[in-house]
C-alpha cells in the first residue's frame, strides 16, 4: 500500500492542502472567502441549482437506466453485442464531441428543428438550446452508462430461483417484481444514482455550451472566479465548499451501500 499511498499524498492531498490554504488567503480574513460566498443569496442560489439539476439527472438516468439494464440481462448473442455496443460506443466519444453534436442537431436552424417543420408539426423553428431542455438531454446522454451499468451487475446476481419460487406461490409479476427483485436489484441503483449525481454536481462541459445563464453551476462559477474575476481565494473557497458537499452525500450513500457496492465489485 506504501507506493499508493505516497502517490495519493502527493497528487492529491497536498495540492488539496495547498488549495485550503489558497481558500484562506483573502485579504479581509482567513474565513471571509467562505462567508462571501455563504453570506451572497447569489452565491446560495447557484449552489441550489447545481443540486436540483443534479438530482434531476440523476432521477431521469435511474428511470432509463434501469428498463435498458434489465434488457441487456434478458438480450443474447448478436443482439446482446448490438445493445451492449449501443450504450458503450458513446460513452468512448468525448465529452465535448458529443455536446457539440447536441449544438448542431438542436439550433434553430438544425436537422430536428428543420423536420418539425417540414413535417408540420411546427410552424416555426422551436427553442431547444440554452435552456434547461438542453442542459438535462446533454448530461444524461453524457452520464446514462454511468446507471446502466451497475444495474446491470445487480441485476445479474439475481437468483432466478427466486423469481420462480415467487411465481410458484401464487404471486403476480407485479407482486414478484416489487417484493423480489427490485429490492434484490436496489444496490444497483442506488450505486448508479450516487454515480450519477457526484459526476452531475461537478460537470462543467455541457452546462456551460449548452446552458444559459439561468443554468448556471457551482463549476461554472468557479471558472469564472479564475478566469474572469481572478479571485483565487473564492474559487479555492467555492471548490471546498463542492468538495463538502460530494464528501456529504458519500457520508449519506456510504449508510445505504458498501463502497464495494459503489464500484460494482459485489
Amino acid at each position: 500500500m506504501l507506493p499508493a499511498l505516497v502517490f495519493i499524498a502527493s497528487w492529491f492531498l497536498i495540492p488539496l492542502g495547498q488549495l485550503f490554504a489558497l481558500s484562506l488567503s483573502s485579504e479581509a480574513g482567513p474565513l471571509a472567502s467562505y462567508a462571501e460566498l455563504i453570506g451572497s443569496s447569489v452565491f446560495r442560489r447557484v449552489f441550489v441549482n447545481t443540486m436540483v439539476l443534479a438530482c434531476i439527472v440523476t432521477i431521469i438516468c435511474v428511470v432509463l437506466a434501469y428498463p435498458t439494464a434489465y434488457l441487456l440481462t434478458k438480450l443474447r448473442g448478436f443482439w446482446f453485442s448490438v445493445a451492449l455496443y449501443c450504450v458503450l460506443v458513446p460513452f468512448w466519444i468525448s465529452v465535448l464531441v458529443r455536446t457539440f453534436s447536441w449544438m448542431l442537431l438542436l439550433e434553430r436552424n438544425g436537422p430536428i428543428n428543420s423536420f418539425l417543420m417540414y413535417s408540420g408539426i411546427t410552424t416555426s423553428p422551436i427553442n431547444m438550446l440554452f435552456n434547461n431542455f438542453s442542459v438535462y438531454l446533454g448530461m444524461v446522454h453524457v452520464l446514462l452508462p454511468y446507471a446502466i451499468f451497475p444495474m446491470y451487475s445487480s441485476m445479474l446476481r439475481v437468483d432466478n430461483r427466486l423469481l420462480q419460487a415467487s411465481e410458484g406461490l401464487g404471486a403476480r409479476g407485479t407482486t414478484t417484481f416489487l417484493r423480489v427483485y427490485l429490492p434484490l436489484t436496489m444496490p444497483g441503483v442506488l450505486a448508479g444514482g450516487a454515480f450519477v449525481l457526484l459526476l452531475a454536481l461537478g460537470f462543467y462541459i455541457t452546462p456551460t455550451l449548452l446552458g444559459g445563464l439561468q443554468n448556471l453551476t457551482a463549476a461554472m462559477l468557479i471558472d469564472n472566479f479564475v478566469n474572469e474575476r481572478l479571485v483565487w481565494p473564492l474559487a479555492a473557497a467555492a471548490s471546498f465548499i463542492l468538495l463538502g458537499l460530494v464528501l456529504g452525500i458519500l457520508a449519506l450513500a456510504s449508510k445505504f451501500l458498501s463502497l464495494g457496492s459503489l464500484v460494482g465489485m459485489r
